[in-house]
């Protein structure tokens, strides 16, 4: 089921190159983490939700009730509650949709036109549009509702997590000097 989330921040992008999660025996993936405020997006969250819902009960019928308890419980479900990761700027009070895709997500501008990783955004910290399909997994590794990572669109700028900061020719002083004067 495919769930648009517009006006969420964005943190750990990996929008342009696969990249592998440490510790995981995966192969590198695109993703993101798209995070929500649910003070003022709890229409979304409650999408969300209800979206996670009919995933579950599509794939398991009258028994996705009871999965989806344990699978909540055990954090096993693709909308995660940001105090978990109270360690990371930006997670503290919020929720977050943790997303991953073998694909390459499609990346684009306010205007739709593509973006490349030279252009510097989508950045973390920066807020952007996103869509996801949400699938249940239910393998040996476990019963879960996952987020595939299908396109992102930056919408406007944020206060950059972990740096991404532009240096400025103004952060210097002219050291210039008359090259007689040191002869």
């Amino acid at each position: 089921m495919k769930v648009k989330l517009t006006n969420v921040r964005l943190a750990f992008p990996a929008l342009f190159e696969a990249k592998s999660i440490a510790g995981s025996e995966g192969a590198p993936a695109y993703g993101a983490t798209l995070l929500i405020d649910p003070a003022t997006q709890k229409p979304l969250i409650d999408e969300i939700n209800k979206a996670i819902d009919a995933v579950a009960v599509e794939k398991w019928g009258a028994k996705a009730s009871s999965h989806l308890v344990a699978m909540r419980k055990g954090n096993k479900v693709a909308l995660h509650d940001g105090d978990e990761k109270a360690q990371y700027a930006g997670f503290p009070g919020v929720m977050f949709v943790a997303s991953r895709s073998t694909v390459r997500p499609v990346v684009i501008d306010k205007d739709k036109s593509p973006l490349v990783a030279e252009d510097g955004k989508p950045y973390g910290g920066c807020y952007v549009n996103a869509t996801i399909q949400l699938w249940a997994q239910d393998n040996t590794y476990g019963k879960r509702v996952n987020a595939q990572l299908l396109g992102v669109q930056f919408l406007r700028d944020g206060d950059s997590f972990g740096g991404g900061a532009i240096g400025s020719v103004e952060d210097f002083d002219d050291l210039a000097v008359d090259e007689e004067a040191l002869a």
